[in-house]
């Protein structure tokens, strides 16, 4: 039977039953089309329209499907179009304020602008402390391209080593100081080398023009422009000012951008500050002092120079000292003020106290006549004169012009404890003066509940008791102002911040004794600058000129003995002069001295040094008259 052969047209369907080996894939791959088609066997009756039919199903189900496909992925596209449009209206609209803002942020450069302190002047209108604004030159080592090449550029103008330099410029750190204080003008010729990773920060430098001059008395200002000691830390709200704020946009070497923006929120100076100091008198106090100190190989010392009227000082001299432009290169203990800070017992200069209480008390006369041994046993203890001598008719004064330890001793006899120790309160002994300088000492008192049976007897000659330099003047000073106790001054007048003095206030006096009582005192301590008392170095040819002579043994650091002396003399100028118009009192303390110990020899000569420059400083003249000559001892 011959194989039926396929209608033009017609479909025939290859059927492989079973999974296909290699073998028989190889045999389908080599036979023809036509020879499959050949071999295929005939289609039954009807298979046609079942496979026609079954293929249309198939196409339908598949559009279906692919139309549900491209539905959703339309929907997917339309949304994410949604989202991504939505997020650049919110990039270009409702943020790009914000993120401009984050951008611009991060180009700007933050400076704090230091506000200039203000300055310091003396009572004459110099300058000794004055602030200028200077450059601090940093670097951004990540900045910088070529260390060697900007280190070539820079070391010349700042006066430094090319490899120093160019060792501050290599590395990885955002900040380093390459150099310090740099002026303006040597900024402006860095900054126009348009160096890259290179800027500066503005900062106050503080001078002091007079180096060691009133060093104590000024003190000096840290890092952070603040003071640390002396006036500069009593006054640093006032000469501080308040610090302002700049920022600059820059570009990505840290250079500023010519047009870029900027913001700028100006510093306020600080105010002025004028002191009561004579800068002359200051530099002469100082001068002498020093060279008394390397005469007499002593530790230290102090001379105060102030107005008795109106309780200014004109000078607050400290030896050894330091230069407050660098004081990182000094000790600690030479940086204080010693005259407001250092205690010592003042032995004789403090029997012009004891001699004040008993006449104003009405016990003693500047004539009345003691019997003074050369020792006198009290307490338990024996108190000796400087000088062994025989039992001697003294009178108060000469006892004060003789510094009789023994005399004075029996004039305090004639006082009640309670008495003697309201005087010694009322000059100041045992509380700060008021000075407006900072770590003064109260001294020590002690009071009368704590008082032994030699505590007496010791006060009465200077000794049990410690003081200040600064309070030892005032005491004198209230005996030159005839009784009257002023608040001494260093402030004389503030700047009000429109270029206006405001002078601050002279406190009212305190009267401590009589102006009489005090013209007694006056006459009794004119008899010692003279051949006849312990001090004629003290002398002043032309002036009428009171004081007293101080000798002190020094406790020493166990409080158990004593180590060495101190040497003073304090006194005042023109001893005649109306407590009205002022006179002026120098005390001068030297502590340790090795090559001598009295204060006639060490202290009265400097005094006199000291006294001589100040009256012709301030052109004060001599008066001419005769001082009063007064009995010192019984039948003279």
């Amino acid at each position: 039977m011959r194989a039926a052969t396929p209608r033009p047209g017609a479909i025939r369907r290859i059927r492989l039953p079973g999974p296909r080996t290699a073998a028989s894939s190889r045999r389908v791959v080599g036979t023809s089309v036509a020879g499959a088609v050949a071999a295929s066997p005939a289609p039954r009756s009807g298979e046609r329209r079942r496979d026609v039919g079954h293929d249309r199903g198939w196409s339908q189900r598949w559009e279906r499907t692919s139309s549900r496909r491209l539905q959703g992925a339309g929907v997917v596209v339309v949304l994410l179009a949604c989202l991504l449009g939505g997020r650049l209206i919110q990039l270009q609209a409702v943020q790009a304020d914000a993120y401009a803002q984050t951008a611009l942020t991060g180009r700007m450069q933050e400076q704090s602008l230091p506000a200039t302190r203000g300055a310091i002047l003396d009572s004459t209108g110099q300058v000794l402390a004055s602030s200028a604004q200077v450059r601090n030159v940093v670097a951004d080592q990540t900045l910088v391209l070529q260390p060697h090449e900007s280190a070539l550029a820079l070391a010349g103008l700042l006066g430094m080593d090319v490899p120093v330099v160019e060792q501050k410029l290599s590395g990885s750190k955002r900040f380093i100081y390459v150099a310090k204080k740099v002026q303006p003008q040597t900024w402006r010729q860095i900054a126009a080398l348009k160096l890259p990773g290179i800027t500066s920060e503005v900062v106050s430098n503080r001078t002091y023009v007079g180096g060691e001059l009133a060093a104590n008395v000024l003190g000096f200002v840290g890092v952070d422009g603040h003071g640390l000691e002396g006036l500069e830390r009593t006054l640093d709200s006032q000469l501080a000012g308040v610090a302002g704020h700049a920022e600059s946009e820059v570009d990505a070497g840290g250079r500023q951008i010519p047009l870029g923006l900027s913001r700028e929120t100006p510093a306020v100076p600080g105010k002025d500050v004028q002191l009561t100091l004579n800068r002359a008198i200051q530099w002469k106090a100082q001068t002498a002092l020093q060279q008394a100190l390397q005469e007499w190989d002593a530790e230290n010392g102090t001379v105060v120079v102030m107005d008795a009227g109106t309780g200014n000082i004109l000078a607050l001299a400290t030896s050894p000292t330091y230069d407050p432009n660098r004081p990182g290169e000094f000790p600690a203990e030479v940086r204080g003020d010693r005259s407001v800070s250092q205690v010592y017992e003042p032995g004789s200069t403090g029997k012009v106290i004891t001699a004040a209480a008993a006449l104003q008390e009405g016990v003693v006369s500047a004539d009345s006549i003691f019997a003074v041994p050369d020792h006198i046993d009290v307490g338990g203890i024996r108190i000796r004169d400087h000088e062994p001598h025989p039992v001697e008719a003294m009178t108060l004064t000469g006892i004060m012009a003789h510094s009789s330890n023994v005399g004075m001793i029996q004039v305090s006899q004639r006082l009640s404890q309670d008495s003697f120790a309201r005087y010694y309160r009322a000059f100041g002994i045992g509380s700060r003066t008021g000075v407006q300088l900072p770590a003064e000492s109260a001294g020590i008192f002690p009071p009368v509940s704590q008082w032994r049976g030699s505590t007496g007897p010791s006060l009465a000659f200077g000794q049990g008791y410690s003081v200040t330099t600064l309070q030892m003047a005032s005491v004198f000073a209230t005996i030159a102002n005839g009784g009257v106790k002023m608040t001494p001054r260093i402030i004389a007048a503030l700047d009000d911040g429109q270029g206006h003095w405001v002078p601050t206030p002279i406190p009212a006096g305190t009267r401590v004794v009589s102006a009489q009582t005090a013209q007694t005192v006056n006459d009794m301590l004119e008899q010692i600058p003279y051949p006849q008392g312990t001090a004629p170095k003290a002398s002043i040819a032309g002036y009428r000129v009171a004081g007293k002579t101080g000798t002190a043994q020094r406790v020493n650091t166990s409080g158990s003995g004593f180590d060495g002396y101190t040497a003073s003399f304090i006194g005042y100028a023109p001893a005649d002069a109306d407590p009205a118009k002022g006179k002026l009192v120098v005390s001068v303390t030297v502590h340790g001295p090795q090559k001598g110990m009295y204060g006639a020899q060490i202290a009265a000569p400097v005094f006199a040094q000291v006294m001589s420059f100040a009256l012709q400083t301030l052109a004060i003249p001599p008066t001419g008259v005769q001082r009063p000559v007064m009995a010192l001892s019984a039948g003279r």
